[in-house]
């Protein structure tokens, strides 16, 4: 399975903070340890629907490795320093397709 192009993160990537939302408790929303990634990050504005089918506007969405772990609900911080959260991510998976298998992260 191929991912994202080393060339494409090195020239194209920034590193992006990932707090991965685990639920909610007592005293608000839990989250998981920091987690850097190194994402290609495209800021523009697009409508979306998030994993219960309504439409939200996203700002950035963010291509990561396959690996990468960022349910909805996870904050972001964006190598500006702005903090945004986690709309829905969606494998994109091509298997033993010849494409970049990746995360697609929709932030808001």
């Amino acid at each position: 399975m191929a991912g994202i192009p080393r060339f494409l993160l090195a020239q194209a990537g920034s590193d992006v903070v990932i707090e991965a939302y685990e639920g909610s408790g007592a005293y608000g929303d839990i989250y998981g340890d920091p987690v850097t990634v190194r994402a290609v990050v495209d800021a523009s504005r697009r409508l979306v629907r998030d994993d219960a089918g309504t439409e939200v506007v996203s700002e950035t969405t963010l291509y990561a490795p396959l690996s990468t772990v960022a349910p909805a609900g996870s904050r972001v911080t964006l190598p500006d320093g702005t903090s945004s959260t986690v709309i829905t991510a969606k494998r994109r998976d091509g298997g033993r397709l010849p494409v970049p298998s990746h995360v697609e992260v929709v932030l808001t």
